[in-house]
């Protein structure tokens, strides 16, 4: 938990938060390594059966999955054949999300069922104020993490403050998952960004935007705001857990993007590999 007092300084200097006492995050990624996914939001332009298949062909060792190719009350047997299809390719799974968290305590807990079923470590959210006492219970009953997704500007969670104010009371294992794309939209940089949830951090959205403003276009990753090796060296810096989701996610091109994600993957691999060896 992080003590109250020091909001200030988080949301001033990273350089402070980086000795801070945080709670230690499971199975540490220093020694583990890296997995790099894809959000398979990216490939929303095909069906699931094709967007897994390119995710295996291009090289991804995990997915993400949305309610857009996967649905949360999906029953048993559709899960067990997705996990199977997964599998089959050489790949696991690594989060589900954006999934709406409220205040109705039986529909938050069909979902951590789901998740359990799907044999995920981490539900990517995005959670009313009202359903953290629901969660605090969850998380704790079924050992899985909530992870708060940003949205960018106009977003409760805008900016890495707004989730470090929103979980400091509840159990550690209610977190963030970083999209590092909408954060650079929000005008942080995504480096400071990962220092600053040192300690609640269990997924992070790999995205690039050409401008630090609202509306902007996506790139490349590496083209615009995004330091891709800054960032592995961050994640490194703050033990980022081994199962936590490492998404690249790309929503430009959705009727082509492959050419596209082929050279984001690239770029990312490259810098995980550089930072991995040093």
């Amino acid at each position: 938990m992080i003590p109250s007092n020091r909001r200030s300084f988080l949301a001033t200097s990273s350089a402070l938060i980086a000795g801070a006492c945080l709670p230690k995050p499971v199975l540490a990624a220093n020694k583990a390594g890296y997995k790099l996914g894809i959000q398979l939001y990216s490939l929303r332009g095909f069906d699931v059966d094709q967007a897994l298949k390119y995710a295996s062909e291009l090289g991804f060792e995990q997915v993400e999955f949305y309610s857009g190719m996967l649905a949360t009350n999906s029953s048993t047997g559709e899960i067990a054949a997705t996990r199977k299809k997964v599998e089959d390719l050489g790949m696991t799974i690594s989060a589900h999300g954006v999934n709406r968290m409220t205040k109705d305590a039986a529909a938050n807990r069909q979902l951590f069922e789901f998740a359990k079923a799907l044999g995920i470590p981490t539900l990517t959210a995005d959670p009313d104020p009202d359903a953290f006492d629901s969660l605090n219970g969850l998380v704790k009953e079924f050992d899985i993490r909530v992870a708060i997704h940003n949205h960018g500007p106009r977003h409760r969670y805008n900016k890495a403050i707004d989730v470090l104010n929103a979980v400091e009371k509840h159990d550690e294992r209610i977190g963030a998952c970083a999209d590092l794309g909408h954060y650079i939209r929000s005008g942080q940089r995504a480096t400071e960004v990962i220092r600053l949830l040192q300690g609640r951090l269990y997924g992070i959205h790999l995205k690039d935007f050409a401008e630090m403003k609202d509306k902007t276009e996506g790139v490349i990753l590496g083209k615009g705001h995004l330091d891709v090796e800054g960032v592995f060296q961050a994640l490194k810096a703050v033990n980022f857990p081994a199962n936590g989701a490492i998404s690249l996610e790309y929503e430009e091109n959705p009727k082509d993007p492959i050419d596209d994600i082929r050279q984001c993957a690239a770029i990312a691999r490259k810098a995980m590999k550089k930072v991995q060896a040093s």
